[in-house]
């Protein structure tokens, strides 16, 4: 099986085209978890935060159909979608530079910015937020959860709940970010009981009004480089909060995104990189539960 994989500010995934390859080992949603499980294991797989299968749509130009790390499906990825724009471009699938493509949260449109033929820069229009409690979703009483205290492991919270077709949980900290054990903490919000589907959370400090240093703890996948819905949920949050101005860089560990919140039209419009690591071919096994590789203690 032939494979890409590319990344957005480090957000990195493999991308199977399925549009001019036909894959029918991947036409079983359940094996198709098992691969991307497989793929994206780092010591005994090629490594990544999830898999990506760029395919045919009916109501788009293209559809992304994301998975994480461990196999769940996800709903939307932006760093992810980028990289899809750049694939069908410089691969031939597409020679528009304003395209469509359909996901789990609905479809998004996305201008490509090119030099020489090669796509350096993607601008996303990722729609409106969602805030309604019930539909991020998060289990709280009011209508919206917008700088509400949580307790996480035992220590209260102030956080902002919003969608971007996924949930995400935001807190700003005045401690550096950058030393947070989010090994530790992660795993304690993405799970905690008021998150039904579990949540994306990210961890933000306001250094002025035009930029946010951000990490990520994402659902499925653990702690990440990057996270595009993530980013366009904490500039929505700051925004609303009064913290920050309506267009922001975020600052990410694996590079920077620049997010705007147009509150007048309700849109957040997201421009970021799209880079290809490499590209190669792979063999699944025929039988996972038989053939993954086994860890066995040394004796």
């Amino acid at each position: 099986m032939k494979f890409t994989k590319m990344h957005g500010c480090g957000n990195d995934y493999i991308y199977i085209d399925c549009v001019s390859r036909e894959h029918p080992d991947l036409l079983d949603p359940l094996r198709v978890e098992k691969t991307a499980v497989f793929l994206s294991d780092r010591h005994f797989g090629i490594g990544s935060d999830g898999l990506i299968l760029i395919k045919p749509s009916e109501a788009a130009d293209f559809e992304m159909a994301m998975y994480n790390a461990d196999g769940s499906r996800g709903e939307m990825c932006g760093n992810g979608i980028r990289c899809v724009a750049k694939y069908v471009y410089e691969n031939g699938l597409t020679d528009k530079k304003e395209i469509s493509v359909e996901t789990l949260a609905g479809i998004k449109t996305l201008e490509l910015h090119t030099e020489g033929g090669i796509v350096d820069s993607v601008r996303v229009n990722m729609g409106s937020p969602v805030l309604e409690a019930a539909k991020v979703p998060v289990t709280f009483p009011k209508k919206e959860m917008l700088s509400e205290p949580i307790e996480v492991d035992g220590s209260i919270y102030n956080v902002s709940c919003v969608s971007m077709g996924n949930p995400h949980c935001v807190l700003f900290l005045d401690e550096d970010v950058r030393t947070l054990d989010l090994e530790h903490i992660g795993p304690l919000f993405e799970n905690h009981a008021i998150f039904p589907k579990r949540t994306n959370t990210e961890f933000a400090n306001v250094l002025d009004r035009g930029h946010i240093r951000m990490r990520v703890w994402e659902r499925g996948s653990g702690e990440t480089l990057a996270c595009g819905t993530g980013a366009c949920a904490t500039a929505v949050a700051a925004v609303l909060a009064g913290k920050t101005d309506e267009t922001v860089e975020m600052q990410l560990r694996g590079g920077s995104l620049t997010i705007t919140y147009d509150r007048a039209s309700d849109t957040v419009y997201m421009t970021g990189p799209a880079v290809v690591a490499f590209s190669g071919e792979v063999e699944l096994p025929q039988d996972f539960e038989k053939d993954d590789v086994k860890i066995y203690e040394m004796k």
